[in-house]
Order: structure tokens, then sequence, then C-alpha cells
């Protein structure tokens, strides 16, 4: 199964719902299940304290279907803006948008250290 890691506060953001785009430098052309990785990074955790995060460190804690990748030109970022300006903040413009639908958080959190990329999770 395929796995994605991100930061947090972005990787509770997608599964608690608030959060409906990854982004990355770097385009995919895969499209499907994907589990969400909590890396061991942090940031910016502050900004979001009015959103009731459960913050994650080194777990999988839950898993989304990537169902398009799209390059983000200028227009497209401010319609994220206008979604969640804490969310969508900063800017990203130049960057792709891997979009994230059937969203489900994981009840049990499976303990695993994650990797750069899309990457392959065995049980």
């Amino acid at each position: 199964m395929k796995a994605l890691t991100i930061k947090e506060p972005w990787a509770s953001l997608i599964v608690q719902g608030f959060k409906r785009y990854e982004f990355r430098s770097w385009k995919t052309n895969y499209r499907g299940k994907v589990l969400i990785h909590a890396g061991l990074s942090k940031e910016n955790i502050e900004k979001f304290n009015n959103y009731n995060l459960d913050i994650s460190s080194g777990e999988i804690i839950g898993e989304a279907v990537i169902t398009d990748c799209i390059f983000v030109d200028e227009k497209f970022d401010k319609e994220l803006r206008k979604i969640d300006h804490v969310v969508y903040g900063s800017a990203h413009a130049g960057l792709y948008a891997f979009k994230l639908e059937n969203v489900k958080k994981y009840d049990k959190k499976i303990k695993v250290k994650g990797k750069l990329g899309l990457w392959n999770f065995e049980k």
C-alpha cells in the first residue's frame, strides 16, 4: 500500500477534514488509496490551536484517495485561500496539489518510520 509522510500539523488537518490538498514540488501520476503518515517534523502548530487537532508523530493516522494532481497557478492559489485562509494561507503557486478524497482517520495509529515521496508500506 502506498503511503505519504506529511509534517504535522498538516497530516492531522487532512485526516480531520480541514485540508483537502497536499502540496509537493513534484508531480505524481499515482491515483488511488494512500496512507497518511504523520512525520516526525512539526511546524506552526500554535497557528492551528482553534482546530482542536490530535497531533501525532511517526505514525500512520489515516488514509485518503489521491484523485488528481493539479499544478497550482495564481488563480487556484487564491481560490484555496478563500476556502480557509489559515490552512491555505501560505503561497502554493508553482507547486502541485494532490487532491485528497474519501479521507478516513484511524482510531488505531500505526507506529512506523516514514520516508520521502510516495513509499510502500508493508504490514
